[in-house]
């Protein structure tokens, strides 16, 4: 008995075999996703983490009073922005939340099902 050999393994000439093919042709990973999708799921994940976290920032300084040392003023309130923006920047840059990637998974879970739909798996 052949231990490499599994009994239920596809005939070069079957259906899934040529599925297979089909697939490895157009470039598709094992998720059905090709890596420039995966690179854009992952873009996309980690701007939302950063407009969201961008947000929450914003609502957090909103709650707390003008600073009387410097007189605030519309000033402050530019360089404020920018420094909350740094923050978000490094913030998503190390990790944020993890909601990036929560949202990547769930990208990447949603377009596998677009591209399984386009090609039959049926048998």
């Amino acid at each position: 008995m052949d231990i490499g050999t599994s009994l239920n393994m596809p005939a070069v000439g079957d259906d899934v075999a040529e599925k297979a093919r089909l697939l490895q042709k157009q470039g598709v990973g094992a998720a059905g996703l090709s890596e420039k999708q995966r690179q854009q799921a992952k873009k996309v994940a980690q701007d939302f983490e950063g407009l969201f976290i961008g947000m929450m920032v914003k609502s957090m300084h909103d709650t707390v009073g003008k600073d009387k040392l410097t007189g605030g003023g519309h000033g402050e309130d530019v360089y404020r922005s920018l420094l909350d923006q740094e923050y978000v920047a490094q913030a998503v840059k190390r990790g944020g939340f993890g909601l990036a990637k929560m949202i990547e998974k769930d990208i990447i879970r949603q377009e596998s099902r677009k591209v399984s739909r386009k090609v039959d798996t049926t048998e």
